[in-house]
């Protein structure tokens, strides 16, 4: 059985790591680098760094650090954020990022899952789905942190992201995200039922009990998170060792 992997996520804004709720509340938890670093040494299997600086500066800046954390980081990392064209991908690949992750610009163009899988390949392109469940039980996809309602449904568009390259879907439930409470297992089963390619869970972790459901009676193929890595609420060796001593497969 392949081993499962954990993933800290970083968000970045003007070159540093920073935390808030929904990208409200900001403060700053480090330099990407150093906590990059710290976490590949405590056993982090990848790392994914999120640009929200929203201006050309911002993204000039991310791909500065994109290289640096190439040269500095030895460890499978992730970029994403502001990616609208698969010449956006390209910048990132080009600076030393291992895969990229779209989003809310997937959602308004399908085809740029085509084009970056096309021209990079599958394995270089996660697509990210934030969704909710609405009163009537239906996984309505969403962008803007959650905010905004889409026509789109959490496993059709997940089956269509697939069929059109993406090597991993990364989920988000905006009802769990920040609450950690736990991650809606059942829903990440069925998306593993679903799919083909691997599932990342993300939003809801509080607890070590709660990603270890989530990677056995939910089927994720990794479990990602922020808050928990960055106060040192859970260390990743922790986390690891408890892991390993219920019977889940990770790398120590």
């Amino acid at each position: 059985m392949l081993a499962k992997r954990i993933i800290p996520c970083l968000d970045i804004k003007d070159g540093q790591t920073v935390k808030g709720i929904n990208f409200v509340g900001l403060r700053n938890v480090g330099d990407p680098v150093e906590l990059g670093r710290k976490y590949a040494d405590e056993g982090a299997d990848e790392l994914v760094y999120l640009d929200i600086s929203a201006t050309f500066e911002g993204r000039k800046t991310f791909v500065e650090l994109v290289s640096r954390i190439a040269r500095e980081i030895d460890i499978p990392f992730t970029v994403g954020g502001g990616i609208s064209t698969a010449d956006d991908a390209g910048a990132l690949l080009l600076a030393g990022a291992d895969k990229v992750t779209v989003n809310s610009a997937a959602v308004r163009n399908p085809a740029l899952i085509d084009e970056i899988a096309g021209r990079y390949g599958s394995q270089f392109i996660v697509v990210a789905i934030d969704a909710r469940m609405n009163d009537s039980g239906r996984w309505v996809v969403t962008t803007h942190g959650g905010r905004t309602p889409t026509e789109k449904e959490l496993f059709s568009w997940a089956r269509e992201a697939q069929e059109r390259g993406a090597g991993e879907i990364l989920f988000t439930s905006m009802n769990h995200d920040g609450t950690k409470n736990g991650y809606p297992c059942d829903t990440f089963a069925e998306l593993a039922d679903l799919l083909s390619i691997p599932v990342i869970a993300s939003g809801g972790a509080g607890t070590i009990d709660h990603i270890a459901d989530v990677l056995t009676q939910g089927r994720a193929d990794a479990a990602l998170a922020a808050s928990i890595f960055h106060y040192g609420e859970i260390p990743i060796p922790v986390l690891k060792k408890a892991l390993d001593e219920r019977g889940i497969p990770v790398r120590i």
